[in-house]
């Protein structure tokens, strides 16, 4: 693959259906993937992707499809950014490998030192990097009960964090998630995610025009443990598989203060929501809230698996070997998360905020002209359109699709886009027409 064929690809009128889908070769591929993988791979609809740059893919059969999903909000800067592949070749052909946990990596305090500069809190931090977003979790609970010497540990109905058994443990997205794996790691309790304590539909439907902690400390604190017993509270400042849902005004901040009071500590999980998704780098800064530890991963290295666990300075506490990780801040990753944040930074950033902002815009017009629409809810390319039921929301993932548009589901009944931060505004004029068609086409069955 030439480097003009990957920029032809990235300016290329998408979508472009040349077959059914999917194509003979995707379906030939498709039955040898389900001869031999796991079953337990969720695929959500039969798409093949062959290569991709931008903010469009092709499938094997030479489909082209129009990227809203940017592989679950991870190819931050578009698929094949020609920075962060020169990045990825130029680290690759000096070292591929060497265990950080062991040895002194330079490229991986390089990117440590970036994550001080950019934690979204004022005190000095340090960084424990992983392999992926669900590792970062499971740092952060070990880094939480070790720094406070408490073990329990709050999570949010509605929130997912991961799949390994500490972090799902904190998911509650899905009973899926954690059926049949019982029993869970010790010491985990979930509240509402807006504390909802008097109207649980809030999960789904958030319109409080206020904020309560009232579940916690009437519920929690008074029936299940003392505060002094609760190590951290992991709250994803925007759900994300729960459905792209913001909290009420004013209810992080309300969680903070509560930690605060107690010593708690309060953990972001911004794997999802992170690295200028919403248009600020991090999420929680549209709350004005600081936490005392970040979690990142997914788009932190447009693809390349990285994750990493940001905490202040004072909370690094434990001892040498405590934790570790042999390929957690593989040298290509961080070389391809050094060129991602830059990018992201400069340009990429306020891109998500702009193009977010016009694509929210057009979904909002869109749900008063078609009533299977119930709600549209976003920050800037982080955004969640809800249907009446999850049935509903499938039909309109696969009528998408079937016209070249890649969105997925998240929540029970909503739709993500989540497209590259590189996504244009002439892309989203697109999207907007094939989503309407989308939504017409299931409202006239």
């Amino acid at each position: 693959m030439s480097a003009p064929e990957i920029a032809d690809l990235a300016t290329a009128a998408a979508p472009r259906l040349i077959t059914e889908v999917p194509g003979p070769q995707a379906r030939e591929r498709i039955e040898r993937d389900r001869r031999v993988t796991s079953p337990s791979l969720p695929r959500a609809y039969p798409f093949v992707p062959k290569r991709g740059s931008g903010s469009v893919l092709e499938d094997v059969d030479g489909n082209l499809f129009l990227d809203l999903n940017a592989g679950i909000a991870v190819t931050s800067t578009g698929h094949s950014h020609p920075r962060v592949v020169e990045a990825i070749h130029r680290q690759a052909d000096e070292l591929l490998h060497y265990s950080a946990s062991d040895f002194f990596l330079p490229i991986y305090s390089d990117l440590c030192e970036e994550l001080d500069r950019v934690a979204p809190f004022r005190a000095d931090a340090r960084s424990f990097l992983t392999n992926s977003g669900t590792e970062a979790v499971e740092a952060a609970i070990k880094l939480a009960r070790r720094a406070t010497g408490r073990q329990y540990v709050l999570a949010m109905f509605g929130s997912f964090h991961g799949r390994s058994y500490g972090s799902v443990s904190l998911t509650a997205s899905k009973s899926l998630y954690r059926a049949g794996f019982g029993p869970m790691l010790p010491g985990v309790i979930h509240t509402w995610f807006g504390d909802c304590a008097h109207c649980p539909l809030n999960l789904t439907y958030p319109e409080c025009d206020f904020a309560t902690v009232r579940y916690i400390e009437d519920v929690i604190f008074k029936h299940l443990v003392k505060p002094y017993e609760v190590a951290a509270v992991v709250v994803e400042p925007v759900l994300g598989e729960g459905g792209y849902i913001a909290p009420p005004p004013g209810w992080l901040a309300e969680l903070r203060e509560l930690c605060t009071r107690h010593g708690i500590l309060l953990i972001a999980d911004e794997v999802q929501s992170g690295m200028g998704r919403t248009g600020k780098l991090w999420a929680i800064e549209h709350f004005d809230v600081e936490p005392d530890v970040v979690l990142t991963g997914k788009g932190i290295a447009s693809g390349m698996p990285l994750g990493a666990m940001i905490a202040r300075h004072d909370l690094m506490v434990w001892e040498t070997g405590a934790h570790g990780s042999t390929y957690g801040g593989n040298p290509v990753s961080c070389a391809a998360a050094l060129a991602t944040l830059d990018l992201i930074e400069n340009g990429l950033m306020q891109n998500a905020a702009e193009v977010g902002g016009f694509l929210l815009e057009g979904l909002q017009g869109m749900a008063e002209r078609q009533p299977l629409i119930r709600r549209v809810r976003g920050l800037g390319l982080m955004i969640g359109i809800e249907f009446e039921d999850h049935d509903t929301m499938v039909a309109v993932e696969e009528a998408a699709f079937a016209r070249g548009l890649l969105v997925l589901g998240c929540g029970e009944n909503a739709i993500r886009m989540s497209p590259p931060l590189v996504f244009r505004e002439d892309q989203a004029k697109t999207a907007l027409e094939l989503f309407e068609e989308a939504v017409a086409e299931i409202a006239g069955r």
